[in-house]
């Protein structure tokens, strides 16, 4: 494999909101729920000498990658290989009733897009893949191969937020029909060609909102995120916290979305107090998100997009 540079993002940052929920506790335990490389990971390790992670990954190539990263502390780690809407499952195998901090980094990972052949990358020529779990499900490919011009359509515009979206999807299956729609070059270069050519010089390469709308369909990225974070935020304790790092708008709606709906009161507008059970058994640690730093950002470009948020739990 391939040497891999990865400088996990708002790494000083996410340490100091999961802090709290570590320090002072006899045997914390956190998930993280993205293990990626193993940076977010690694780092909380050798910060927290009595910290136990559990550590979720659906590909297996980097938990190969997080099993080396991480050798001189894995002692203190459980990897599993498992998507991270099966968090309520594995806690219940491992017997574990609660957890004190869920950590996670959301969107394709470092090693993803800087691995060529796995197809996530619209600059590089590869087969079209995209599945972050290479053992298992549909990849790019099969989707642009069988869906109808109506579903084509409706991935590129609705996870894409491609205006230019039907216009893609046409040209997608006249070059399927041709046999010309073989790899991630072909599909950058028919995206290219489907948009005009005034919007194409602004807002990056436009391969990338088709490509990112591929590899969500793929992976169901949204639909999983949706499932995750109710099981989230019932693992953890009371004082317990959930830190998430999103990439792109429609990762973060659902987050926000998620957080707002637990920390709400149920007290009618307008009285002076919470009714009894009406509080709301969730806070906001951060109002609003975070971006990352300009400083960070001159490191590390990838962090450009990121919004985090953090919530804590109040009460059972």
């Amino acid at each position: 494999m391939q040497e891999l540079q990865h400088v996990p993002v708002a790494l000083e940052r996410c340490i100091a909101l999961l802090a709290p929920v570590i320090e002072g506790v006899p045997h914390p335990v956190v998930i993280d729920a993205t293990l990626g490389m193993g940076g977010h990971t690694k780092a909380l390790l050798l910060r927290f000498p009595n910290l136990k992670i559990i550590g979720f990954d659906r590909d297996k190539s980097a938990i190969e990658v997080a099993t080396q990263t991480l050798h001189e502390v894995i002692d203190r780690v459980v990897i599993v290989h498992a998507v991270y809407d099966e968090i309520s499952q594995v806690l219940e195998r491992l017997d574990i009733s609660s957890v004190d901090g869920i950590l996670f980094d959301l969107g394709v990972s470092s090693m993803q897009l800087d691995t060529a052949e796995r197809g996530f990358a619209y600059s590089q020529e590869a087969p079209l893949d995209m599945r972050m779990d290479q053992s298992t499900g549909m990849s790019a490919h099969d989707v642009l191969m069988s869906y109808s011009f109506k579903d084509l359509t409706r991935v590129i515009r609705n996870y894409g937020e491609e205006k230019f979206a039907s216009k893609i999807a046409d040209n997608i299956i006249k070059a399927r029909e041709a046999g010309t729609l073989k790899s991630t070059k072909d599909l950058a270069e028919i995206v290219k060609a489907s948009i005009p050519a005034p919007a194409r010089r602004t807002g990056g390469n436009p391969a990338k909102r088709t490509f990112q709308a591929l590899r969500i369909e793929v992976n169901q990225e949204l639909e999983v995120l949706k499932r995750a974070m109710p099981q989230a935020l019932s693992a953890i304790r009371v004082g317990g916290r959930v830190v998430v790092m999103a990439y792109q708008s429609l990762e973060d709606k659902i987050v926000k979305s998620a957080f707002a709906d637990v920390t709400k009161s149920g007290t009618p507008l307008g009285l002076p107090m919470d009714l009894p059970n009406s509080a709301a058994k969730y806070s906001l640690v951060i109002r609003g998100s975070e971006a990352a730093s300009d400083e960070e950002i001159v490191i590390n470009p990838r962090a450009q997009s990121m919004r985090l948020r953090a919530i804590e739990r109040l009460a059972a």
